[in-house]
């Protein structure tokens, strides 16, 4: 009598075991964008509710063990939300390949002004103080006192540093790289020195203004 009742037992549980394992699937799929029909990653798929479900990999791939007749919803950020039934004549493994449609949402115009009202605007509008223009700017930049000030701190250009450096080299050559000679002693310039005396080019002269006036 117990042998027949664990037999029993057995059968039925070997019934419900099989009735059960054939409500089980397992989908595969591919999710793809449907303008593009390029493989969308990252979207959501999850199971009606139910607190389960997975995430498409980069490819697009996913797999996941649901029950026929369940219902499959699709979500991703920027596309329409839509939902798959799986059939109850569905195979106990099946693939399918799922499209994806753009949600465009058109948001109507809307306005920012860093002021909260009509009369602060206005007021802002009318003592706003403009910016000159871009002739006024550069007259500014080229007055005489804008370009001495620039000129003092613009370095030497590459064509007068190489000047600079070849006539150290001259002098370092003419004198042998010793002591630099007395020039007090120098009777050559002793004689420039009168002429240029007599010539009076020691006299003061006038100051002459090399740049424009404003």
């Amino acid at each position: 009598m117990k042998k027949l009742f664990f037999i029993i037992l057995l059968l039925i549980s070997s019934l419900g075991f099989c009735q059960s394992e054939t409500k089980i699937i397992q989908i595969t799929g591919v999710i793809v964008e449907g303008d593009s029909l390029q493989p969308m990653p990252f979207v959501h798929i999850t199971v009606k509710n139910e607190r389960f479900g997975t995430i498409s990999d980069y490819y697009g791939f996913f797999s996941l063990v649901i029950e026929k007749g369940d219902t499959i919803e699709f979500s991703s950020v920027g596309y329409h939300r839509n939902q798959f039934i799986l059939p109850d004549s569905i195979s106990n493994t099946s693939s399918i390949i799922h499209v994806m449609m753009k949600d465009t949402v058109l948001l109507k115009e809307f306005s920012v002004y860093p002021w909260p009202t009509r009369e602060q605007f206005k007021y802002a509008f009318m003592h706003e103080n403009i910016p000159d223009n871009g002739n006024v700017r550069a007259k500014k930049n080229l007055s005489r006192n804008a370009l001495m000030a620039a000129a003092g701190s613009v370095p030497m250009s590459g064509s007068t540093t190489y000047k600079y450096e070849l006539q150290n080299r001259y002098t370092k050559l003419y004198q042998g790289y010793g002591t630099a000679p007395n020039r007090l002693l120098d009777p050559i310039a002793w004689s420039k020195f009168i002429k240029a005396w007599k010539n009076g080019d020691f006299k003061k002269k006038k100051n002459i203004n090399y740049l424009p006036n404003d």
